[in-house]
């Protein structure tokens, strides 16, 4: 390349404005030199030097200006050989292509070449197909009776020569595809069926592998093994994946199923305890048997005690789940399930046995039911049992109340008392089903007893309804009963006993106030059994008393015996009732003939004419105080709960000589029996006959002055039961009630 050449290959700058970096420079450097001659010539000594500064600056820049030449032109030449190499590549790659260009059109024609040989070559293709098959021919011919011989081999379950048989077909078959180039000849086309026909045979084998063990157990080992040898083997052909290995595992669990949890579970009311039993004996058979003839039979991996533990554990869990999810289930049943899923199957006959080794990983089961269908079960069997208990009461009840209109008195037991079997009926139905209950769970045992204390409860409100009715139809007439008062005495027992009794229901642990409705229950029953006697008693002596106080009452003592004599023979059959119910039935009779005493004296019948009157019927007062005494003694009443005292107290009011000390009396009075109203003291005053209006205000007064008495826990109410006629409004106090 020419001088010339290379000229016109310099680079050329494009015109324009002067780089602002460049003129920046010049302006420091125009800046540096001004500051360092003024600093240098700043004095004019300095002035006879500039001559040598001149100098010495252009030899400098003389310097500067060579060196700067030859930094150019040493790029300059770098720059020119540069491009010359630059030239003398551009030369060789097209030389390089256009040797390129006559490679392609070369190629080019061999590939027509080529086209012109592809018939030849498919012939020697063909050629060595031929080659290959004729030497295979033989082999060829005897597959369909190797096919047929396999299958007759496993019809005959003899499997592992059907799966060497198998092998050996289909390693001819791999010898024949590859030559062939993929290519299936229609002889190979009964290999795949075959090989699933040996497969179903032993998925069937694994199906039953229980019994094969008793019975054949060479069989099941050969299936196993077949299974295991399948597993792995690899082959060149292009086939899905067999996977009989899983299929056996997973015919071994079917089958275990099949064989425990095949069939619906469809049960009659009543019959799951027994399938259930039967169920606690198969499975730890089921188990030993796995242990002790499957495991043997199969590898190591196939873990067949946990397997079996956990096949049958899952068809007996989905097995209940399905059963849940059918009809309701009785009472009976739900029990029995729920006491063998949560004690037998876990118990140490079956899944918590000893003999079960830690193969079994029996820790690692789910619970058979979850917490929702405990819930479940409980709930249903609950529900059942109190319709049942309901029954159970109820029947009692109406059998009992059957009773009460017969002509015989109620029967007694040994020791004399009223006795009836009802409370004892009444306690086991409950007792029993509440004891049962513990024997599966502190819950279920916490909702039945609530259950039965309800139900309790109720048949309570249901008795006390019957005594109502008994009592009801009795005093109408429409049903007289001929021992009325006994069966009431009667019922007074069976409460006792209930009340003595009850505590048996409440299970250990239970708080000690669920027992409080109940007993609260019991305490109304009494009271109202207690209640209706004593209006029977009130029935046979309120005629009597309508001719007390009067003349002939004064003078005789004839009213109060017969009084004395009827209470005795209406409390005649008191002896037949249990204490202490018997104490307070006697309390109460007392008091009841004591009210109606002084309800008596109370209406105003008679007014004493003097002071022998007044005397008189102070004495009787004392006389019939000290008769009501000896007969409820006699009834075996306990003295300190003797109301007829109050009588002695009246006739120290009336035996008071002095009317202007009747304040002091009154008020004494007062003391002893805090519920004496001003309605009370008038009408006794009004019995004296001989108090004036301003002694009468002067006593009533002085039940308002002083501090007011109040009321002792054991005082019993008696002159707050005793109505009074509306006295006259002369002896009313102006502060008091009546005015």
């Amino acid at each position: 390349m020419d001088s010339a050449t290379k000229d016109e290959m310099q680079p050329s700058l494009p015109p324009g404005p002067e780089w602002p970096e460049q003129e920046r420079a010049e302006q420091l450097a125009r800046g540096a030199a001004l500051k360092w001659a003024s600093g240098i010539f700043y004095r004019p000594e300095q002035l006879a030097r500039l001559g040598q500064y001149r100098s010495r600056e252009v030899q400098r820049t003389c310097s500067l200006e060579a060196r700067i030449k030859s930094v150019v032109q040493s790029y300059l030449e770098g720059v020119k050989t540069g491009v010359w190499q630059l030239a003398q590549a551009f030369e060789a790659v097209q030389g390089t292509r256009e040797a390129l260009d006559q490679a392609h059109g070369l190629l080019q024609g061999m590939v027509e070449a080529t086209e012109t040989l592809k018939p030849l070559r498919e012939q020697v293709a063909q050629h060595k197909q031929l080659q290959v098959l004729s030497q295979l021919l033989p082999r060829l011919r005897a597959v369909p009776a190797a096919v047929a011989h396999t299958r007759t081999l496993i019809g005959a379950q003899r499997l592992l020569e059907a799966y060497v048989c198998l092998r050996e077909l289909e390693q001819l078959q791999e010898e024949t595809w590859a030559p062939l180039g993929g290519l299936e000849l229609p002889v190979f086309e009964g290999l795949g069926p075959l090989a699933e026909a040996l497969g179903q045979a032993v998925e069937a084998a694994a199906g039953v592998a229980g019994r094969l063990a008793r019975e054949d157990p060479a069989l099941l080992v050969a299936a196993v093994r077949v299974a295991e040898v399948d597993a792995r083997h690899t082959t060149s052909l292009e086939l899905p994946p067999r996977d009989w290995q899983r299929r056996c595992l997973q015919a071994l669990q079917e089958g275990l199923e099949r064989t425990h949890f095949g069939t619906p579970l469809l049960l009659e009311p009543g019959a799951l305890a027994g399938w259930l039993e039967a169920l606690r004996v198969a499975l730890p058979a089921e188990l030993a048997t796995a242990e002790a003839l499957v495991a043997p039979c199969c590898p190591p991996h196939y873990k067949v005690v946990r397997l079996w533990a956990h096949t049958l554990h899952s068809g007996l869990r989905r097995c209940l789940q399905q059963l849940l999810e059918g009809p309701k289930l009785g009472a009976a049943d739900a029990f029995a399930l729920l006491h063998w899923t949560l004690h037998v199957y876990l118990g140490p006959e079956m899944m918590g046995s000893l003999e079960l080794g830690p193969e079994a990983d029996v820790s690692q089961l789910e619970p058979l039911l979850t917490p929702e269908n405990i819930e479940q079960l409980e709930a249903m069997f609950v529900t059942q049992i109190q319709v049942n208990v309901a029954q159970w009461l109820q029947k009692a009840l109406d059998g009992e109340v059957a009773e009460w209109n017969r002509e015989q008195e109620p029967g007694t037991d040994s020791s004399g008392f009223y006795h009836s079997p009802l409370p004892a009926i009444v306690l086991q139905i409950l007792e029993e089903n509440i004891r049962v209950t513990s024997l599966v769970s502190e819950s279920l045992q916490r909702r039945v007893h609530g259950m039965a204390l309800s139900e309790l409860g109720t048949f309570l409100r249901s008795f006390s309804d019957a005594l109502i009715r008994f009592s009801r139809d009795h005093i109408r007439g429409e049903a007289m009963a001929p021992h009325y008062v006994p069966y009431l005495l009667a019922t007074l027992n069976y409460q006792s006993a209930l009340s003595s009794s009850v505590s048996v229901l409440q299970p250990d642990g239970a708080a000690s106030g669920d027992l409080a409705p109940v007993e609260a229950g019991l305490d109304e029953l009494q009271r109202r059994i207690c209640r209706l006697v004593l209006e029977a008693l009130l029935a046979e002596l309120q005629p009597l008393f309508e001719a007390l106080p009067s003349r002939r009452w004064l003078s005789s003592p004839e009213l109060l015996d017969d009084v004395c004599e009827r209470t005795v023979r209406f409390c005649q059959d008191f002896r037949r009732v249990r204490n202490p119910a018997v104490q307070l039935l006697l309390a109460e009779a007392e008091r009841t003939v004591v009210l109606q005493y002084l309800r008596a004296l109370m209406q105003g019948r008679l007014v004493c004419r003097g002071a022998d009157e007044r005397i008189q019927a102070a004495q009787r007062l004392q006389n019939d105080a000290a008769q009501l005494r000896e007969l409820f003694l006699g009834l075996g009443l306990e003295e300190s709960v003797h109301c007829a005292p109050v009588l002695l107290s009246l006739r120290d009011l009336l035996n008071l000589r002095d009317p202007m000390l009747l304040g002091l009396e009154v008020a004494g009075l007062r003391q002893k029996f805090p519920d004496v109203s001003e309605d009370h003291v008038s009408a006794l005053l009004d019995l004296r006959g001989d108090v004036s209006r301003e002694q009468r205000l002067a006593a009533l007064s002085s039940l308002q002055a002083g501090p007011q008495p109040s009321l002792s826990a054991g005082h019993r109410a008696l002159f707050s039961l005793v109505p009074v006629p509306t006295p006259a409004l002369s002896s009313c106090l102006p502060s008091g009630p009546c005015a």
